[in-house]
């Protein structure tokens, strides 16, 4: 007798609802929506935006199909793509009114159409790639000015720290454009010092200037370490970006080098359009600054007379604050950035790890000005927001710092994940950006459908033809690695390109030819004389091991191109190795739960309808034994 015990049963009862829910969600398409989400760290979307957001909608007579916050922004639905842009413009009039300054993100976006059951359980459709659906193309300018200008302020910073190692006395350390000046009080000093600075900075070149009590030394960076910056500045920069696109979870990015200082990003597929946005397009570095508390320094600042060397900034809380243009830390010092609590208040806060060169200049920094304030600030397109200034209260040591005071948890969340994503080497401006369609177009899509279907429905005809009512079983199993395979893609929430279809289409095949083995192994036991019940169960049995044995060789090659492939091959391996794991389990599970089903009870099995079995000598018999 061929039975299953209940457990195999319920096992592949349960992989038919979990593929059929998880499929389901790619029938019901997706709906236009505008997406209003924070430009800014310190600005955050909540209940009071998205009432807001209503009564923008409402006076310009547009009408939605639902709005929504979570915790990425507000989301309004509507019924068209024509609703939708007249939503984003009168959004964007009354959020943004200084268009110079936008205070928020209002991007255009597609949200899945799938009933709220569905998205509850996390069933969400798949993505489709640049050749199918279309995604979101950037153009990132990197500005190699700024680059070399960060440069400076670091290399600055760190010369600061080396003379007051080595004990030499300066009357300050300035950059002016494109050299950093030193002051000095008499020659002697200077002289020690240029000796020192040339023996521990290879790509610095120093010259004396002045006279009398003006004495400088000039330091520039000489044209072969320019060139490694800005080579490194595009590196870096990608690196980041890579970084901060996988912090976002979008599958199968395009990330390259375009000329000497441009970088193409692509996100296919990506719905959050918004956030993708917000965070390729903010190029936040940390700065760490001294709070300018001398009397009437901030009332002059208020008055309109800023003093000099400073600049007038207002607190998370609304308070103004005056702080001081010289940058005493920077974010290449930060190593890490992870949200939690402080210790003591249990307040939400951001702990930073510095790097060795970073812990000995902050501590240095907290050592001298115990008592006073210290800003820290996130630089964003040049514009700065003062994330906290708490008091100095004791020197810091060990290069583990917090950033706590008036932060939410979700604030805590976005500014870690912004600095831990890495420090941009230069600033970039966002010089074009669109959300482009397929790039081979609907008929792609089309055909690649069509290819699939009409390739399931002849292999279903020959199957049913050739091997009748097991065939019929083996049509069924191949339907179920199918419903299998698109709910795990969907689940995993892969995106889906043209090789992605064709690793589908050769999964078919692939997953029919094990059933072929079966089927053929049962044949050849029935002609050799073996009653069906034990031609059945002989033929799953020894058509296993090869069915194994052939998957396991195709996984390894596709397990290669997916750990070295990129791109559409990447995209291909995934969808292939996926297709090898469900073809294995539908046709050699769930082909013998049905075969069971159907002969398995039947004690005296006389035939099986598998077509016609060839014995030698006699006529040909039809599955008899």
């Amino acid at each position: 007798m061929n039975r299953y015990p209940l457990w195999k049963y319920v096992t592949v009862a349960i992989a038919l609802v979990f593929g059929f829910i998880y499929t389901l969600p790619n029938f019901f398409g997706e709906s236009p929506a505008v997406q209003v989400s924070s430009a800014k760290v310190t600005l955050k979307v909540d209940a009071t935006t998205l009432a807001r957001v209503e009564e923008v909608l409402q006076a310009a007579g547009i009408g939605h199909d639902g709005i929504q916050l979570d915790n990425v922004g507000v989301k309004a639905r509507f019924k068209d793509t024509d609703t939708q842009l007249k939503a984003k413009d009168a959004i964007e009039r009354a959020f943004n009114p200084d268009s110079s300054d936008p205070q928020y993100v209002i991007a255009l976006n597609l949200l899945t159409a799938s009933p709220q059951w569905l998205t509850s359980l996390n069933a969400l459709p798949m993505y489709l790639g640049l050749d199918l659906r279309g995604g979101v193309h950037f153009l990132l300018q990197v500005d190699m000015p700024g680059a070399l200008q960060k440069r400076l302020d670091s290399t600055a910073a760190d010369l600061r720290s080396l003379l007051r190692d080595k004990n030499i006395r300066h009357a300050g350390i300035n950059r002016d454009g494109d050299r950093i000046v030193i002051k000095f009080r008499d020659a002697e000093t200077r002289e020690r010092a240029s000796k020192t600075l040339a023996d521990n900075s290879n790509d610095l070149t120093l010259a004396e200037a002045g006279q009398g009590d003006d004495l400088r030394l000039l330091a520039t960076l000489k044209p072969e370490a320019e060139k490694k910056i800005a080579e490194f500045a595009i590196k870096q920069n990608i690196n980041t970006l890579h970084n901060r696109i996988n912090e976002l979870g979008v599958a199968e990015p395009v990330i390259q080098q375009q000329g000497a200082d441009r970088i193409v990003v692509q996100l296919p597929g990506v719905q959050d359009t918004a956030k993708a946005k917000d965070i390729l397009g903010r190029t936040a570095t940390l700065e760490i600054r001294m709070v300018d508390d001398s009397p009437g320094a901030l009332e002059a600042g208020l008055a309109g007379n800023v003093p000099f060397g400073t600049e007038l900034y207002t607190e998370r809380g609304g308070s103004p604050l005056l702080v001081k243009k010289q940058v005493v830390l920077t974010g290449d010092r930060l190593t890490d950035a992870q949200p939690g609590f402080d210790g003591q208040t249990n307040e939400p806060a951001v702990h930073l790890t510095l790097d060795s060169a970073g812990a000995r200049i902050f501590k240095d920094i907290t050592r001298d000005n115990v008592g006073k304030r210290m800003a820290i600030l996130l630089i964003e397109k040049g514009k700065g927001e003062v994330v906290t200034a708490p008091v100095i209260r004791t020197e810091i040591g060990g290069g583990r710092v917090q950033i706590s005071g008036r932060m939410t948890t979700s604030e805590a969340n976005d500014v870690a994940l912004l600095l831990r994503a890495g420090s941009l080497a230069a600033p970039m401006d966002i010089i074009e950006e669109r959300t482009i369609g397929p790039s081979l177009g609907k008929e792609n899509i089309e055909r690649g459908f069509n290819a699939t279907l009409w390739g399931f429905v002849a292999i279903a005809v020959f199957m049913i033809a050739y091997y009748q009512v097991v065939g019929l079983v083996s049509v069924i199993a191949l339907a179920t690695n199918l419903l299998l395979l698109v709910a795990l893609l969907s689940l995993l929430q892969a995106t889906l390109t043209l090789p992605g279809i064709a690793a589908i289409a050769l999964t078919l095949g692939m997953a029919i030819d094990a059933n072929v083995l079966i089927n053929e192994r049962i044949r050849e036991e029935l002609r050799n004389g073996m009653p069906p019940q034990a031609a059945l169960s002989e033929g799953y049995e020894r058509a296993f091991g090869t069915i194994l044995d052939s998957n396991i060789t195709t996984l390894i090659a596709g397990l290669a191109l997916l750990i070295f492939g990129s791109g559409p091959v990447r995209g291909f391996a995934v969808v292939h190795c996926l297709g090898i794991l469900t073809s294995i389990f539908s046709a050699v599970v769930v082909s013998r739960a049905m075969v069971n089903l159907i002969y398995g009870r039947q004690k005296k099995l006389t035939k099986i309808a598998i077509g016609n079995v060839w014995k030698p000598g006699t006529a040909t018999a039809d599955g008899q034994k």
